[in-house]
């Protein structure tokens, strides 16, 4: 294991973790080891404590592993005013960059899913993509950029008004937990998803050759770009209205999509039972990546067990 440092867009500098060798993968996970009581409450809340190093350990077997927590390094760091397409792609090269790897493989889920998306649109570098608990396709960034502006605006009211303690709330009852976010840490997603809100996903992954003569050409994904898309057919939230009342519909679009999105290339997995937080835990993973990483050709002959 080997470590370097990357500097950012906005001059802030990140750790990365480099293992294994063979085709090189970015992950944007966090390698952070948790007490037992950490743990135990991050799995009642439905996380998985040990996600990040059982990916890197899992990948490292055919795979150089690049490992940066990007999502902790910005709430450490936030970018509120930057953080657009352009400089996570930026900050992406950057990381591929310190390395020392030229062509990769990229897995982000959620939000960095998305990221991972921008990411394939902005660069020639990048030979597979998978997406994981965010849809290639009608994806939710209208409903987002409403859950996002409610929070900025509790962080406001919190910087404005300091609560005194709050009871912790019980695991599961998210609509009791209270916003710990700073106004920077909320306004750098906000000026993400302001940023997305004219982004046409379609046009950009199920692209067609066939434009209107007064048509403007989007950016398109590069057609050999090896594609996953993975989400639980669970996975959807229907917040209340203080959270600006909107659905965030995950494995819904991604199963309405799923025929298209085939025939345009993907691999796309609907995970049955399955939520936001369950199907982003490294069990479910980890068999997801290495499956597909194979049959993308992108792992070290003869390496996989």
């Amino acid at each position: 294991m080997a470590h370097a440092e990357a500097v950012l867009h906005d001059g802030s500098i990140i750790t990365v973790t480099i293992q294994g060798d063979g085709p090189a993968i970015l992950l944007p996970v966090s390698l952070a080891t948790h007490t037992a009581a950490e743990a135990e409450t991050l799995r009642q809340w439905g996380a998985d404590p040990d996600l990040g190093p059982n990916l890197v350990n899992g990948l490292a077997r055919a795979n150089r592993v690049i490992a940066a927590d990007y999502e902790a390094h910005r709430m450490a760091n936030p970018a509120p005013q930057t953080l657009t397409p352009e400089n996570l792609t930026k900050d992406f090269l950057a990381i591929a960059d310190a390395a020392a790897v030229d062509r990769f493989a990229y897995y982000g889920y959620s939000w960095l899913a998305l990221s991972g998306l921008q990411l394939a649109l902005r660069t020639d570098r990048l030979r597979a993509l998978a997406m994981g608990g965010f849809p290639p396709v009608e994806g939710p960034y209208r409903s987002m950029l409403a859950v996002t502006r409610a929070a900025h605006a509790f962080s406001m009211q919190a910087a404005a008004e300091p609560a005194g303690p709050l009871p912790e709330p019980e695991p599961g009852d998210w609509d009791s937990a209270s916003v710990q976010t700073t106004e920077a840490q909320t306004q750098q997603f906000v000026t993400l998803y302001e940023t997305l809100q004219d982004f046409d996903d379609g046009g950009a992954v199920l692209w067609s050759d066939r434009l209107g003569a007064d048509e403007p050409a989007p950016r398109r994904l590069p057609a050999d770009l090896h594609c996953l898309a993975f989400a639980g057919a669970e996975d959807h939230i229907d917040y209340k209205p203080v959270w600006g009342g909107v659905r965030v519909a995950i494995g819904e679009p991604l199963a309405r999509h799923q025929g298209a999105l085939a025939e345009a290339g993907w691999d796309v997995r609907i995970l049955p039972g399955f939520d936001h937080m369950g199907a982003m835990h490294s069990a479910v993973v980890l068999p997801i990546l290495t499956d597909w990483l194979a049959k993308a050709g992108w792992v070290t002959p003869g390496a996989r067990e």
